[in-house]
C-alpha cells in the first residue's frame, strides 16, 4: 500500500504534503521500507547496558536514561539521580550544550541518556570516558545489541545506526520489559509537555513509544507488536496525524495549525 498522505492545509489552501512510511512487525507495510538513522528511538536500546549493571534501579532511572526530555525540573531531577548513581557531575556529560536549555549539559535533551551511560560505565567497571566513542565497550556492547547496520554520530556525539523500518520495528519489539514498564508508568519523563511519545503512551494506556529526529516515531503494543513510523521527509508535524489513523487515535488525526495570536487558521491531516 501508499505511504500515508498527510497534508497541511492554511484556509482553503494546501501548503504541504507529507508522506509517512508505515512498518509493524505484524506484517502492516505502508510505503516504502525506507533505511535510515534510529535517533533517539534508540534509546530504550541504549539504556539496556544501565540494566545489565544494577538490579536496585528505580523506574525514573530508566526511563530518564530512554528519554528525549525538555528540560523540565522532574527531568532534569531524574538524571541529576542517575548522575549521582554514577558518581559523576555535570561535566562528565558528553552530550554538549543546547542553545536555549537552562544548566548546560544537563538542561540537553539527551542527558538521561548520557547519565544512564555513565552509570553503566560505573556498573561495570568500564573507562568513563570517552564512553561515546564506538571503541568504548558501552558503546560495543549497544552496536551487539542492534546487530549490523550502518553507524554514524548522532546529535549529541554517540553512534547512532540505520536499519530498514521493518528492522527498527524488529529491535523496538526486543526491549527488555523493566525498560518498556518504566517508559509506561513514566511517559512525562520520557518527553514531556506535548511531545508525541508521551501523549501515545497517555492515549493508549499500555503501549510504550519512543520519538527520534527526523520525523521518526517507534512505538510497542501490549499484544508484543512493534511499530515504526517515518516521515520521507523528516518532518515531524506530520507523524501525529499518520499515527492517529494507523492506531486509531481520534484526537491525534487532526492537529490544529495556529497563528502566533493562539488563532487556528489550519490543520495538518
Amino acid at each position: 500500500m501508499d505511504a500515508i498522505r498527510v497534508t497541511v492545509q492554511r484556509g482553503d489552501v494546501v501548503e504541504a504534503v507529507h508522506h509517512v512510511h508505515v512498518r509493524s512487525t505484524d506484517g502492516t507495510a505502508l510505503g516504502e521500507d525506507l533505511h535510515c538513522f534510529l535517533r533517539s528511538s534508540l534509546k530504550p536500546i541504549q539504556a539496556v547496558p544501565l540494566l545489565e549493571g544494577y538490579d536496585d534501579l528505580d523506574s525514573d532511572e530508566l526511563a530518564i536514561a530512554s528519554a528525549s526530555h525538555q528540560a523540565e525540573p522532574a527531568q532534569l531531577e531524574a538524571v541529576r539521580k542517575l548522575l549521582a548513581r554514577a558518581g559523576a557531575e555535570v561535566a562528565d556529560l558528553e552530550c554538549g550544550s543546547q542553545d536555549g536549555r537552562p544548566d548546560g549539559p544537563l538542561g540537553h535533551n539527551c542527558s538521561g541518556k548520557h547519565a544512564g551511560m555513565l552509570a553503566a560505565c560505573r556498573a561495570n567497571d568500564w573507562p568513563l570516558h570517552p564512553y561515546r566513542e564506538l571503541s568504548h565497550p558501552l558503546q560495543q556492547r549497544v552496536a551487539a545489541l542492534v546487530g549490523p547496520a550502518d553507524v554514524a554520530v548522532d546529535g549529541c556525539g554517540v553512534p547512532t545506526f540505520a536499519l530498514r523500518l521493518s528492522g527498527m520495528a524488529a529491535l523496538f519489539a526486543t526491549t527488555p520489559e523493566p525498560i518498556a514498564a518504566a517508559m509506561r508508568e513514566h511517559p512525562e519523563l520520557v518527553g514531556g509537555r506535548r511531545a508525541d511519545d508521551t501523549d501515545l503512551m497517555r492515549a493508549l494506556p499500555g503501549w510504550m513509544a519512543k520519538r527520534g529526529a527526523e520525523g521518526l516515531l517507534t512505538a510497542l503494543a501490549p499484544d508484543g507488536v512493534a511499530w515504526a513510523f517515518k516521515t520521507e521527509d523528516g518532518s515531524s508535524r506530520a507523524l501525529r496525524p499518520a499515527i492517529g489513523q494507523v492506531l486509531g487515535i481520534d484526537s491525534f488525526q487532526t492537529v490544529d495549525v495556529r497563528n502566533t495570536l493562539g488563532e487556528v487558521v489550519g490543520s495538518v491531516r
